[in-house]
């Protein structure tokens, strides 16, 4: 039996803290749960009172005689960490705090919340809260509304988690408006020790829950935890579809970072990659969050991208179509079979293609023909239905062909009965029936790319994982070197070097004091020649004008280290010049970015993107963090929105993405062996023809010594 059970489904439940005065949250958790059906024992604790609606009260939890399986505590916080401590000794299951005033206060708050966690855990007691809206299972067998929130959900497969508990009370307020119903609801407030994993977990198991919408604020689990253990629920046969959304996108912090990639890793691309990794689908909106939750929530999956679109309005249609293929969808070609049959059906001014026009006077039968042709097409792998109400149109007719067609088709519906009124009575059929139904077209279009990309995740190839060695003693050596003398960037020379420890392809290169060995040395490694200027204070030697390109002779060369001195000193009159690195010029190639930065929270992240000056321009980067492998390397190359360019365009070979892939799972085991590094970029990095590999043409390590 679950720890949890004693939250979501309590045999026995004491209210602490229950208030007879009507609008109080005391009271009114208490009289949500007596109202609201519950089949367990209620037992209110209040020292001050002989009963709350007209049930006895009881000065003590001690006091109680029967087992206590749940405790709801709204006290303020001194008073809630004794009543923790009376649960403990009573030997409650669990417990849920609603009151505030606890960590998001601080001070004293903060420490009391810490206290009352230790206890709970010590004790082997779930915590809930504090600072939360409550509990809800709308489950018949336990019709459980222990929250704030007067309004019981109906029942339902899809199960909620929020930190925000007023936006629970939206939220199930929208539900109810929309007829979405619940499995398990809950807020979570301070998270002092039941947070989305642990509740992630229980869902999984919950023959009830086949969708989880998560509103998460922060996350306090490690990545690499999180990532491993939600990527299993959101896989195999049997997997939780999870959708979430998660507020405070921006991070003004990174813009102190001295690397593009520093400058890019914001929390926001974390989370990214946190539930990209995990098989999470990102929201964007609390909308589109139930648009989603109901996509999914219908069970029913497209084992394709292509759809047919039947509507009986041109424009509407339109708009369908251009939604569906910014969402990943592709409309179905039919079959000379298929468009026969609709000519049957449908009059001479409809389009029998790809929308399918049933024209504006379509009444029920039209629909439930055409919907049964298309879906009977072998390249037909869902179905989207459009119905404006016009005069003549039968919304609640339509609504029953639509569902009795479903009940034996596989193949997904999603539908947009535009409007409100007019089609109030078919929507709501709908809804009964669990067929998505939306009041525009781009959300249900968007809604059944949402489905695709949720099936295109179940379905991900596994590939193989590298067999890669690296001489990580080496890599260390050069890096203790540098913390020890207390210099925390490694430049070109030495940061080549560790690179090469881990299987990259670096081009041979010399520092120059002067212009005469700088001639000398590019004499030696060969023409073309790259030079640029050596500066611990100068990290983006471009911006200073310390780079020029394509050097042919030694004269060139010794005018160029001229120039560049110059040039460095102008920019920062203050900056150690170290002096100028004369690097063979590499050949051409794809120009692509990798980079690492080291969340304080997260940890290592590896970036990925299109390469050059402009990257933070841009902005076509992709980042991933633990656990890195060659499938998650994959994924990632292809997620850009350049990755195009890599398969080869107009006549061009493809590009060495193997390479690549393997250069990222090796800068991960780099991070991974080697902490102190704080951030690194290798930019660019120049990606050849397949079978060519890759060439280092520029390179930036940051260190961070302990104490950091």
């Amino acid at each position: 039996m679950d720890k949890l059970d004693a939250i979501f489904a309590p045999e026995t439940i004491a209210v602490i803290g229950t208030s007879t005065q009507k609008g109080k949250v005391g009271h009114d958790i208490f009289a949500n749960i007596l109202s609201g059906g519950y089949t367990g024992t209620l037992y209110p604790v209040n020292p001050k009172a002989k009963s709350v609606l007209s049930v006895k009260c009881y000065t003590s939890i001690a006091n109680i005689p029967d087992p206590i399986d749940l405790a709801m505590v709204i006290l303020p916080p001194k008073a809630a960490l004794q009543a923790v401590k009376d649960c403990i000794a009573k030997g409650v299951k669990g417990i849920v705090i609603v009151s505030a005033g606890f960590k998001e206060v601080g001070g004293e708050g903060a420490q009391i919340e810490k206290d009352m966690a230790a206890l709970c855990a010590n004790a082997g007691v779930r915590l809930v809260g504090p600072n939360c809206l409550g509990v809800i299972n709308p489950s018949p067998k336990v019709s459980l509304n222990a929250s704030f929130s007067a309004r019981m959900p109906a029942p339902g497969n899809v199960s909620f988690i929020s930190q925000s508990g007023a936006l629970c009370t939206a939220v199930l307020d929208y539900a109810a408006d929309k007829g979405f119903g619940f499995s398990k609801f809950i807020s979570i407030g301070n998270k002092a020790d039941v947070d989305e994993l642990d509740l992630l977990r229980y869902y999984y198991n919950d023959p009830d829950t086949d969708v989880v919408m998560i509103y998460m604020e922060e996350l306090s689990r490690g990545a690499q935890e999180f990532i491993t253990e939600v990527r299993e629920m959101t896989s195999g046969t049997n997997p939780t579809h999870v959708i979430a959304i998660k507020s405070g996108s921006s991070d003004a912090g990174a813009k102190a970072a001295a690397s593009h990639t520093g400058a890019l890793a914001g929390s926001d691309a974390l989370y990214d990659a946190i539930f990209t990794m995990s098989g999470i689908l990102r929201c964007v909106s609390v909308n589109q969050l139930f648009d989603y939750a109901q996509a999914f929530a219908g069970n029913k999956y497209p084992t394709g991208d292509k759809i047919a679109i039947i509507t009986n309005a041109g424009g509407p249609g339109i708009i369908a179509t251009d939604m569906s293929e910014q969402s990943g969808l592709k409309l179905a070609q039919f079959s000379e079979d298929t468009i026969k049959e609709l000519k049957k059906y449908l009059p001479p001014t409809a389009n029998f293609h790809n929308p399918v026009d049933v024209i504006g006077d379509a009444a029920r039968d039209r629909y439930e023909n055409t919907l049964t042709t298309v879906l009977g097409d072998r390249g037909v792998d869902a179905a989207l239905i459009i119905l404006t109400p016009q005069s003549m149109t039968d919304a609640i007719g339509t609504a029953e062909a639509i569902v009795n067609i479903a009940r034996n088709s596989m193949k997904p519906i999603v539908c947009s009965f535009m409007g409100v009124v007019d089609v109030s009575d078919g929507v709501k059929l709908l809804q009964k029936h669990r067929i998505p139904v939306y009041p525009f077209p781009e959300s249900a279009a968007r809604s059944l790319g949402a489905l695709r990309q949720g099936m295109k995740w179940l379905f991900r190839r596994i590939l193989p994982q590298f067999n890669l060695t690296y001489d990580t003693a080496k890599a260390k050596q050069i890096i203790d070197k540098y913390l020890k003398e207390g210099r925390m960037v490694l430049g070109e020379l030495d940061g080549n070097e560790i690179l090469k420890c881990y299987g990259f392809k670096t081009l041979p290169m010399a520092l120059s004091k002067n212009k005469t060995k700088a001639g000398q040395i590019a004499d030696k490694i060969g023409y073309p020649v790259v030079m640029k200027i050596v500066s611990p204070d100068i990290l983006h030697k471009t911006d200073a004008g310390g780079v020029v390109v394509g050097l042919e002779d030694s004269e060139s060369v010794g005018q160029a280290f001229e120039t560049i001195m110059e040039k460095a000193k102008a920019y920062n009159p203050d900056a150690r010049i170290e002096g100028v690195l004369v690097q063979k010029l590499a050949p051409k190639g794809k120009e692509v970015i990798l980079g690492l930065s080291k969340d304080p929270v997260f940890g290592h992240a590896v970036m990925f993107g299109l390469g050059g000056i402009f990257v933070e321009v841009y902005k076509d980067v992709a980042f991933r963090l633990s656990p890195m492998g060659r499938n998650v390397a994959r994924r990632m190359v292809k997620s850009i929105k350049g990755y195009p360019i890599f398969k080869g365009l107009r006549g061009e070979n493809p590009s060495d993405i193997e390479t690549v892939e393997k250069h990222i799972v090796s800068l991960k085991a780099m991070a991974d062996n080697h902490p102190m590094i704080k951030e690194l970029d290798i930019n660019p990095l120049f990606v050849h023809e397949e079978g060519e590999g890759t060439t280092v043409a520029d390179i930036i390590i940051r260190l961070e010594n302990e104490e950091s």
